[in-house]
């Protein structure tokens, strides 16, 4: 148990308190929650960096990592998903009729399902398959949008409770949408794409040669 590893699970912990402050809906509650997943995306980044520079990389944190990560994501996705839904006083999502599709959750867990159950099967094979450039675009697009998505629920608790309108809300209203909606298109667009390259990248496995 080092450092970065005691990172990591305070990451974990932090997606788990993300979960409830989502469902309150007031505006300094989820502006917390906002900060709360700043501060676990940016843990991410710093356990890291600490765990390769000072050569502290160990079994443990391999396994854990990869769980805080993704749970984060359900931490995140699945409230998103319940708020559109009329779950607790949630409001409108952005776009798609003012409800998260189910399809875009399916999308993004189904992914990341299938490269851990494609991870492990080709670690007993002997092949190490390293994260690329375009499932670290896909992650760094996910994490704008999750915050973004945050702040957009955080403000319209806010419009509610303070009887915000007018052309100026209207225009901000527009904006952030667009903004949330263009981060999840390319976060899944990402998301199929970098699931492909790997794919490709290491057909060889598929096809039961142990070299790529």
């Amino acid at each position: 148990m080092n450092l970065p590893n005691l990172i990591t699970i305070g990451r974990i912990f932090l997606a788990v308190v993300i979960i409830p402050l989502l469902f309150v809906d007031e505006l300094g509650i989820r502006l917390l929650a906002f900060v709360v997943f700043v501060a676990a995306g940016l843990s991410d980044l710093w356990d890291g960096h600490l765990a390769r520079s000072r050569g502290l990389i160990t079994d443990l944190g391999k396994l854990l990592d990869p769980v805080a990560d993704k749970l984060l994501l359900v931490a995140t996705f699945v409230p998103f998903y319940l708020l559109s839904h009329g779950a607790e006083s949630g409001g409108p999502f952005p776009w798609f009729g003012g409800v998260f599709p189910l399809w875009i959750v399916l999308v993004i867990f189904g992914r990341e399902l299938f490269i851990t159950v494609f991870r492990s099967y080709a670690a007993r094979k002997g092949v190490v398959i390293a994260a690329g450039p375009a499932g670290k675009y896909k992650t760094v697009c996910q994490n704008i949008f999750i915050g973004a998505a945050i702040l957009w629920y955080a403000f319209q608790s806010a419009a509610e409770d303070r009887g915000w309108s007018g052309n100026g809300w209207e225009t901000w209203q527009t904006f952030h949408s667009a903004f949330c909606m263009i981060l999840l298109a390319l976060a899944v667009i990402l998301t199929i794409y970098s699931m492909l390259v790997y794919l490709w990248g290491y057909r060889s496995v598929i096809s039961g040669s142990s070299t790529v």
